[in-house]
């Protein structure tokens, strides 16, 4: 594969729900960019809050531009302060420096995108990301370990 069509992108959301259900997550927003940091699809499940939409491509965004996944991210926020906050005012869209925000790399390891999830604790955010990543026969690059 190479690149991120919106039928992959929708089956990545599919999975990600199903996921989410499987564990009795909260109710999860999701969002899938592709390589250039745009928006293929969004869902916001029954009962996601307001900012979710936002929360979730401000991770996906993230992981995209910075070729890293938000928990990285968070680790960044933790010791550079600083530069996230300039990442914020020169980037198109906020980056949100929590877990959830996953880049979806094909069998070769090239990045077609990325995936972020928001709506339950960032860590349960990131485990779904992933178990939907993988299940369409992908790798899921979070950063680190969860």
């Amino acid at each position: 594969m190479s690149a991120l069509t919106l039928k992959v992108a929708v089956n990545l959301v599919n999975e990600a729900i199903s996921a989410g259900r499987a564990i009795s997550a909260a109710p999860l927003t999701i969002a899938v960019l592709d390589t250039g940091g745009h928006l293929v699809t969004l869902q916001r499940e029954d009962g996601a809050s307001l900012l979710r939409p936002n929360i979730a491509i401000g991770k996906a965004w993230g992981a995209i531009a910075l070729g890293k996944g938000s928990r990285l991210l968070a680790l960044d926020a933790q010791q550079r302060p600083a530069f996230i906050a300039a990442l914020n005012s020169m980037g198109q869209g906020s980056v949100v420096p929590a877990p959830g925000g996953v880049l979806i790399r094909d069998q070769a390891g090239n990045v077609l995108g990325a995936i972020g999830i928001s709506g339950d604790l960032s860590d349960v955010d990131e485990q779904v990301a992933i178990k939907a990543v993988e299940a369409l026969d992908l790798r899921a690059d979070a950063g680190v370990a969860a």
